[in-house]
């Protein structure tokens, strides 16, 4: 039985704003979304002096005779260059973070997600036949977020994820690790992480993958490197010992 965790992410009642992040893409995705929300704050407010001064100087009453100047080519100068600027300076920083969530680094572990309708499949490669099921949990809190079996990793490493789906399209998604990836059979999709801090976090399959689809929740629990190690010579045992419990689950229509 691993301790309670340190610190644990999910969503909250009237939450505004992302659930904290714990890797380097979310801090980077967090910084990027509020420096969009200062730019375009600035832009709104410049179009609304704009138009107050607009309709405050240039009205009928206030300006009975009005210019006929065709063109002024300072001012066609400045509201064509400044855009341009505004849409690099947004462009150089989303390039960048579009390579650091792309570029997968060398893993530390392996681990991969197999959506199914619905639960998920969870095979660590780099440690033989270790594979289990993971379910949603009725009798545990938080609702709809906790599983029977989370997927456990250690914390300050790179962990790859690939991703599969055995039947429909879903999607493996942590908010706090800044990760989303589709599930597609057939198809073997690829994300990463490396949480830098220990604790439980939550997250949901993202892609409408049928009637359970809200019932599909992800649980990753990150440890130190001692409980790891421990965690998984537990888990070689009993998921090599215990049948697969999700096939039941998965067809019990009076859950």
């Amino acid at each position: 039985m691993l301790p309670a965790p340190a610190a644990a992410a999910e969503p909250v009642p009237w939450q505004m704003g992302f659930q904290k992040a714990v890797t380097p893409v979310m801090e980077n995705i967090t910084w990027f979304h509020n420096f969009l929300l200062y730019i375009t704050t600035a832009i709104v407010l410049l179009v609304l002096i704009l138009l107050i001064t607009v309709m405050v100087r240039f009205n009928a009453k206030a300006n009975p005779t009005p210019s006929r100047t065709t063109h002024n080519t300072p001012l066609e100068v400045v509201w064509t260059v400044i855009p341009v600027l505004i849409l690099v300076a947004i462009a150089v920083p989303s390039f960048r973070l579009l390579f650091l969530q792309t570029d997968t680094p060398k893993a530390d572990l392996t681990i991969k997600a197999t959506g199914k309708q619905w639960f998920w499949t969870y095979a660590y490669p780099d440690h033989g036949k270790l594979e289990f099921d993971s379910l949603m949990a009725t009798d545990k809190q938080p609702r709809l977020l906790a599983v029977d079996n989370e997927l456990v990793v250690p914390v300050n490493k790179v962990v790859r994820v690939q991703t599969t789906g055995a039947d429909v399209i879903h999607s493996f998604a942590v908010p706090a690790f800044g990760i989303k990836i589709d599930a597609v059979p057939g198809r073997l999709n690829e994300t990463w992480f490396k949480a830098t801090q220990t604790g439980i976090y939550y997250g949901q399959c993202s892609e409408l993958c049928g009637r359970d689809h809200a019932f599909m929740p992800i649980a990753v629990r990150v440890v130190d490197d001692a409980e790891f190690a421990t965690w998984v010579e537990g888990a070689k045992k009993k998921f090599a010992a215990a049948p697969s419990n999700a096939l039941a689950a998965a067809t019990d229509e009076t859950r």
